[in-house]
């Protein structure tokens, strides 16, 4: 099996083989080499002094060689020299510039040594420099393939010629084939991070969603208390209102007894869908007890105070305005909001102080979550979570803002001046006929 899936490989490899050629060596698109992230253009700007410097080397050896060098040989000589300065942008253009000027040079001044000679110094140094820009940027197959062509190119000029092969042929391989397995090397490391870095950020992403859906499956399962609470008690009242009233007529038994078939058909669709969510693999359904506990108010914060102090955490609470009874789902995203806060002071600000605000208003609720700064370093904010009163997970700011979102209001977190944090939640709900007539 491993013989045929090795061979299947390499058909593949082989396949996409000349599509890899024509993208990196064949393209005319540009590929600027990006500036470093701490000397800028500097390393550009080195570049191009070198190849100056190098190619008035090699124009220097020529001249003194052949007195004076023929126009073409100046002109290759330039081409040579240009060619790293043109890699720093179109790297596969600069490879083709730079092989054919190894070529053409050794061709036309090897009649005037009477000897073979493939490459000059400088000119291996400027080639060298090509194939390493060349190997930054493409894959290691068409950087391969590069090296191939610039190899035969030196042994082409040496074909037609039987006196011993000059040593600046093996010394100029060795160049070329070190700057390209260098440069191949730095671009994997390059991809390596550059995947490396994707794949943390598509994980970031992939977490904030699944934190979300699990946020808003426990917010479902919560309302899916209250509703279900709401419809069992119409169902009841629609079954006990005809054995209130004296001789009841069939028009209104049959209202009645329509009015409550609809409320437990609503009551069992919606226990369909959303019952699902109270499967016994939900993190958040640990116990039977917390299943089928009654979904927390307002009037139970004392008792979640009782327990963050219990926790050692030291919180005050003030409450103004009249307090009265919202509805189901304002008292139960208010309650969690204030949980989730402390849970986070405890979590993230040790040995802070907290204080929770409540404010009634005509409009709905506003509740307000601050703490101090804290006392430990902040590498305390790395410990472990700490326990919450209800044994239920949640997602920090994620879930309070979805909790506010739900119901139309509005929540904002932030520093204080101080150092500590605050939270704060305004969550609609107004006053009813009967409350604003009382008011």
């Amino acid at each position: 099996m491993g013989t045929v899936g090795d061979t299947a490989r390499w058909e593949s490899a082989l396949r996409a083989a000349p599509e890899i050629l024509r993208a990196d060596l064949g393209s005319p698109q540009r590929d600027p080499l990006p500036r470093h992230r701490y000397l800028s253009w500097l390393p550009h700007a080195h570049l191009v002094l070198f190849s100056l410097l190098m190619g008035m080397w090699e124009m220097t050896q020529y001249e003194n060689a052949m007195d004076p060098a023929p126009g073409s040989i100046a002109l290759f000589v330039i081409a040579q020299t240009a060619a790293p300065v043109l890699a720093l942008t179109r790297p596969a253009a600069a490879t083709w510039l730079s092989a054919a000027a190894l070529l053409l040079t050794s061709t036309f001044a090897a009649p005037f040594f009477g000897a073979p000679w493939p490459w000059s110094g400088a000119a291996v140094a400027l080639h060298t420099l090509v194939l390493l820009l060349l190997a930054l940027r493409v894959r290691p197959l068409a950087a391969a393939t590069a090296l191939g062509i610039t190899l035969l190119t030196g042994v082409g000029a040496l074909l037609p010629h039987t006196v011993p092969h000059p040593p600046i042929l093996a010394v100029g391989a060795a160049f070329f084939t070190t700057a390209t397995v260098v440069g191949g090397s730095l671009r994997a490391a390059r991809v390596s991070r550059t995947r490396l870095v994707e794949q943390e950020e598509l994980t970031a992403e992939e977490r904030a969603r699944r934190a979300l859906l699990e946020e808003r499956g426990r917010i479902a399962r919560e309302l899916h208390d209250v509703v279900a609470h709401h419809m069992s008690v119409i169902s009841i009242q629609a079954q006990v209102a005809p054995h209130l009233v004296e001789n009841p007529s069939p028009e209104l038994r049959e209202n009645l007894a329509g009015i409550r078939q609809n409320a437990v058909d609503a009551l069992t669709e919606l226990r369909r869908v959303l019952g699902v969510l109270r499967g016994d693999g939900d993190r958040g359904d640990t116990t039977a007890g917390v299943r089928h506990a009654p979904q927390p108010t307002l009037d139970r914060l004392g008792e979640l105070l009782g327990n963050v102090r219990a926790a050692g955490l030291d919180v005050t609470a003030e409450t103004h305005g009249e307090p009265r009874p919202l509805s189901p789902g304002a008292e139960l995203s208010a309650y969690r909001i204030v949980q989730e806060a402390l849970s986070n002071v405890m979590r993230h600000a040790p040995g802070a102080r907290a204080g929770v605000e409540t404010r009634y208003h005509r409009d709905g609720l506003t509740v307000r979550i601050t703490n101090t700064a804290p006392d430990g370093p902040a590498a305390a904010a790395l410990a472990p979570a700490a326990p919450r009163a209800s044994g239920e997970p949640g997602h920090g700011l994620l879930g309070m803002r979805e909790r506010a979102a739900m119901l139309g209001g509005e929540l904002a977190a932030g520093p204080t001046p101080d150092g500590g944090w605050e939270v704060t939640a305004v969550l609609p709900a107004p006053l009813s006929t009967k409350d604003a007539s009382r008011s």
